[in-house]
């Protein structure tokens, strides 16, 4: 069991592990070993998730989420099947840890009076130094 949340817990049964080759450079290693890993998570089926939870999962997730509901990743950094599926559960973890906690909506503020003249009081001395450095026609 995975530990998303305290009420929010994934089976590894529901996330499919498939072992792949791992692309770049590596000689024959690369060729003949299959270390590098790919998970699949579908997100439709797993009822902890609710819509609006859903909804920023596909939103975070990208590409990494298909039309189907599937979030695909791959992990492929070391050489070691045991590291990059470790690797890769806790990015799927980190991933719907920051699906599962609800942003904090900002509150519109204006500026105050004091903000305001401080800014223009700013801008004036900009000005006249700018003024000061410019060269002087005579008349």
């Amino acid at each position: 069991m995975l530990k998303i949340t305290d009420k929010i817990y994934i089976n590894e049964d529901d996330v499919e592990v498939r072992f792949i080759r791992s692309p770049g450079p590596g000689g024959q290693h690369v060729n003949k070993v299959e270390c590098a890993v790919q998970i699949r998570f579908d997100a439709n089926f797993f009822q902890a998730l609710d819509m609006s939870m859903f909804d920023r999962l596909k939103k975070l997730s990208g590409q990494r989420m298909n039309s189907e509901g599937v979030v695909i990743m791959t992990a492929n950094s070391t050489r070691s099947q045991i590291r990059n599926r470790e690797e890769v559960m806790v990015r799927l973890v980190e991933l719907l840890k920051k699906a599962a906690t609800i942003p904090k909506f900002r509150k519109k503020t204006q500026p105050t009076f004091a903000s305001k003249t401080r800014r223009i009081e700013g801008k004036k001395r900009k000005g006249s130094l700018k003024k000061l450095r410019s060269k002087k026609t005579s008349e």
